[in-house]
């Protein structure tokens, strides 16, 4: 579904829905601005982020979002599917910034939902409906891979010992 929406040198004139016929369009003071109106997808880059606890992690995204309102769609920013796409990256960074790496790594269902509410929030006024947010993969340096793994393999024979022990 679209919307064909005309506007004249002061205000909108009308907003015509597809099918219909608009029959005074003075081109020369009217303008033309079709709107999709149908779901959408953005896959957000991976953004390196900083956590909570000083760990550098590359993290991306997808968002889902439609146009809900196409006159605002129009009217109240200039691009609204590139401001939606650049408020879903800063929010991403914003939203992981304040979290550990443990808080992301097992805590994506929450994330989403934060990300969602933070992005309609934003979005509302001009007309775009973010529908859902999915965190797509967390990306770890290979170097803090590599402690993580020592760190656990440490463990693994501390308590073997500890068991031998016994």
């Amino acid at each position: 579904r679209s919307y064909d929406l005309y506007f004249d040198l002061v205000d909108f004139s009308r907003v015509v829905s597809r099918g219909q016929v608009c029959s005074s369009i003075n081109p020369f003071v009217d303008i033309y601005e079709k709107i999709d109106m149908r779901s959408q997808t953005f896959e957000i880059p991976p953004q390196e982020i900083l956590t909570k606890d000083s760990v550098t992690v590359f993290v991306n995204a997808i968002m889902y979002y439609k146009v809900a309102n196409a006159t605002h769609a129009v009217s109240n920013v200039d691009d609204y599917s590139g401001s939606a796409r650049l408020l879903a990256a800063t929010t991403l960074r914003n939203v992981l910034g304040t979290m550990t790496l443990g808080d992301i790594l097992c805590q994506r269902e929450s994330i989403a939902n934060e990300m969602k509410t933070t992005l309609d929030e934003g979005t509302e006024p001009w007309g775009v409906m973010v529908e859902r947010v999915e965190v797509k993969d967390v990306r770890v340096p290979e170097q803090l891979q590599r402690a993580m793994a020592a760190e656990a393999e440490a463990a693994r024979n501390a308590r073997a010992k500890v068991i031998a022990a016994e």
